[in-house]
């Protein structure tokens, strides 16, 4: 028997984890696709394409969890937790290296090179948001990962 954790498969609470990471992902995605220019950095395409992932993957388990809620369905079978697990690992490993990558970038141009003051064009505040915004889709995605490691180990 699979212990019930907090923000396990199939519970309210993981459809709320599920949710937040939707929900901090496309306003990631938003924020740096309205910043002029953010196509000319490869750090910021990067953020895109895995906040783009992120987002489906958490939109498709929050979709899981909803069925397995409205049709009272057990989700904590080791076949399934172990593809959860692996798949909120590759996230979470592509949304920090996201995050970091962008929060590099906007840093060097925001305080290094100051070209956010000279250079009026560059969005520098909406950059700096939706970076946030991946580092809080990544914090939800380390939780979730947490739990359903701890779920698998409990086997």
């Amino acid at each position: 028997m699979m212990k019930r954790l907090l923000g396990g498969p199939g519970t309210i609470s993981g459809f709320i984890l599920r949710f937040g990471q939707c929900a901090f992902g496309a306003a990631s995605i938003t924020l740096m696709v309205t910043g002029f220019g953010f196509s000319s950095y490869t750090a910021f395409c990067y953020l895109i394409a895995s906040m783009g992932l992120q987002f489906l993957w958490s939109f498709g388990l929050a979709c899981l969890d909803i069925y397995a809620l409205r049709r009272k369905r057990d989700l904590q079978n080791p076949i399934l937790v172990s593809l959860f697990v692996v798949g909120d690992w590759v996230t979470a490993t592509l949304s920090l290296a996201a995050a970091c990558s962008s929060a590099g970038v906007v840093v060097l141009y925001s305080r290094d090179l100051n070209m956010c003051a000279t250079t009026k064009r560059l969005t520098c505040g909406k950059y700096q948001i939706s970076v946030a915004m991946a580092f809080v889709t990544w914090v939800l995605t380390a939780m979730s990962s947490h739990v359903m490691f701890w779920i698998l180990a409990s086997v």
